[in-house]
C-alpha cells in the first residue's frame, strides 16, 4: 500500500456537494484509510474573473499505481460532470494528486509530485491539516515547513461542510 495525497477544487455549483460526492467516492472506491482536511473556500489563480473555488485534501493508501490512480481520478471528474475548458478556467470538479509516497515521476501525462503545489495555499494548508509531517520528495521539506516557506499569501479560509 502506497500512501497518497489528493487535492479536489470545485468552483461551479453545486460546488460543496459536488466536494461531498467526490469524497465519498474516492473513500469507497479509490483510497483506504482515508483523512479528509476542511473545506476551504479560495480565491481562483490564473484567470481570475471567476468564482471563488472550494478546496479540500484526502489523504489515503492505495495499492494502485500512479498511473492507475491517475486514470481512476481522471474517470471520477467525467462521472462528475467536469467539462474541458481553458487552463486556469472555472471547474466542476479538478482532482489532482499531490504525493504519491516518495515516488518522483515526470511523464507527458503526469508528474508527481504535483509541480505547483508548493506554490499554492489552497494546497498546502488543507494538506499541512491532515499530514503536515508528510515530505516532499523534491524538497525534503515537509508540508508544514512548505506552509510557512510559501510565497502565495491569497485567502484560504475554512467552510461549514453543511453549507458549503
Amino acid at each position: 500500500m502506497t500512501m497518497v495525497l489528493l487535492s479536489l477544487g470545485s468552483n461551479i455549483e453545486p460546488r460543496g456537494q459536488t466536494l461531498r460526492d467526490a469524497v465519498e467516492i474516492i473513500r469507497t472506491s479509490i483510497l483506504t484509510e482515508s483523512v479528509t482536511s476542511s473545506m476551504y473556500e479560495t480565491a481562483p489563480v490564473g484567470f481570475l474573473e471567476q468564482a471563488s473555488f472550494l478546496n479540500l485534501c484526502i489523504r489515503g493508501a492505495t495499492n494502485l499505481s500512479a498511473m492507475q490512480l491517475h486514470v481512476a481520478c481522471k474517470e471520477l471528474e467525467v462521472q462528475l460532470g467536469r467539462v474541458q475548458r481553458m487552463q486556469w478556467h472555472e471547474r466542476e470538479i479538478d482532482v489532482d494528486i499531490i504525493l504519491f509516497g516518495d515516488l518522483i515521476l515526470e511523464s507527458s501525462e503526469l508528474q508527481i509530485p504535483h509541480p505547483r503545489f508548493r506554490e499554492r495555499r489552497f494546497v498546502l494548508v488543507p494538506a499541512a491539516e491532515i499530514a503536515p509531517d508528510a515530505v516532499d520528495p523534491l524538497s525534503h521539506l515537509t508540508l508544514y515547513q512548505l506552509v510557512d516557506n510559501c510565497k502565495d499569501h491569497s485567502s484560504v479560509a475554512v467552510v461549514d461542510w453543511s453549507i458549503a
